[in-house]
Order: C-alpha cells, then sequence, then structure tokens
C-alpha cells in the first residue's frame, strides 16, 4: 500500500489501536520477540497515519504546465542509410 486510501483511515486507526493492545498482552506474558514484531507493525501503522495527515493538510496541485517533444533527429545510422539510399536513387 504505497498510498494509503483515506476513506480507510478509520480502519487503519482501529489496526493501531489493536497493535498497542497487543503489545501490552505480549509485554505482559514477556513475549519478547512478540513485542519487537508488533512495534514493527506499530511503526509502520503510524507512518501510514502521519502519511495520510500530510496528504490532507497539503493537498494543493501545481500546474507543471505540458512538457513539448522536440522532433526527432536522425541518427547517424539513419543518415547514412539515407545518404546511400539518395545516391543509389541517383543512378
Amino acid at each position: 500500500m504505497l498510498w494509503p486510501d483515506p476513506t480507510q483511515r478509520d480502519r487503519l486507526v482501529e489496526i493501531r489501536d489493536n497493535l498497542l493492545a497487543r503489545i501490552a498482552e505480549a509485554e505482559r506474558e514477556g513475549w519478547l520477540g512478540e513485542v519487537e514484531g508488533l512495534q514493527v507493525s506499530l511503526a509502520g501503522a503510524e507512518d501510514k497515519l502521519a502519511q495520510m495527515d500530510r496528504r490532507a493538510s497539503g493537498g494543493t496541485a501545481i500546474d507543471l504546465g505540458m512538457p513539448r517533444i522536440a522532433a526527432a533527429q536522425p541518427t547517424q545510422a539513419e543518415g547514412t542509410t539515407s545518404l546511400t539510399q539518395s545516391l543509389d536513387d541517383q543512378q
């Protein structure tokens, strides 16, 4: 999920809250490996929430205009072929 869908924010908050509860349970039970894995997931969820907040607050578009495409220039090989053809046509 590269760009989180803003309509899924509430679901992401639920996931974060669930992760916090699971971390608390794992700490109570002494499951240190589980705590570490859940903290990684929690950091990811919080990062996605922060991304959503940044995109929602600074959502102004900037018009960069349309790029112009220059006419294609023949390569040296194409130029040589064209020259050879024109010389053959003259004979």
